[in-house]
């Protein structure tokens, strides 16, 4: 079995094995059982009763956390001309197009937490399909990160704007703010997400739709949410 550190190991004990909380009781915990040095990202873990391999079956798009994530975001915008010069002026941190297709392959250059593209700009975004691809970074539409409108993607972006979408497994793994934030903070960010993820239900979706939840900060212990008290 693998052995874990104390801290961890006297947060476990705070948690009941075979109990599901209400999802206020489970936001107190985990800010309880958050106890490293730094300020750890609580993150929710959804498993949906979809399959994630057929069309009709994908849960995937975007929502703003009202308290935002607590992380700053840097923002790389694909643009030319006005749209450039607009978000610039919303608090972009790089804007360009082939100049930056260039530092990226070449430099392998990866200072950024979201890209955004207008629209004129995916022939040149999509040269970098498989390098942003499999780091969840290629922009997409249905996450608003391909919008005509960059410098209003680049203020959500700032405010803490999160894309959520399955993985292989069918799990939705999202972050919903800093232990800092504090229990009440986090059940805003918490009931927005999840909230979304309910409002995205496939029409497909057979059965159980939310399957299981799990709150957990970055070092600690997951908590299980009981999935009847959400939506």
């Amino acid at each position: 079995m693998a052995k874990y550190g104390k801290k961890y190991s006297d947060s476990a004990k705070l948690i009941e094995k075979n109990r599901t909380y209400d999802p206020a009781e489970a936001l107190a915990l985990v800010c309880q059982t958050s106890k490293a040095k730094f300020d750890e990202t609580i993150e929710l873990h959804l498993r949906l009763g979809v399959d994630s391999r057929h069309a009709d079956q994908q849960v995937r798009g975007a929502v703003v956390l009202p308290n935002g994530t607590g992380k700053t975001v840097r923002t790389l915008v694909f643009a030319k001309g006005d749209k450039a010069d607009a978000a610039r002026a919303a608090g972009a941190d790089y804007v360009g197009d082939l100049d930056m297709v260039e530092k990226i392959t070449k430099e392998n250059w990866f200072e950024f937490d979201v890209v955004i593209a207008s629209p004129d700009m995916m022939g040149v975004v999509g040269r970098l399909g498989k390098i942003l691809g499999p780091k969840g970074l290629m922009p997409n539409p249905k996450a608003g990160t391909v919008t005509p409108d960059v410098a209003r993607a680049v203020v959500e972006a700032k405010a803490g704007k999160i894309e959520y979408r399955l993985d292989k497994t069918n799990i939705i793994h999202c972050p919903i703010g800093k232990a800092s934030f504090g229990p009440e903070k986090l059940a805003e960010n918490f009931n927005t997400l999840v909230g979304a993820v309910i409002k995205a239900k496939p029409a497909a979706a057979k059965g159980q739709y939310i399957k299981s939840c799990v709150i957990a900060s970055t070092m600690g212990p997951g908590i299980k949410v009981n999935q009847a008290k959400l939506g």
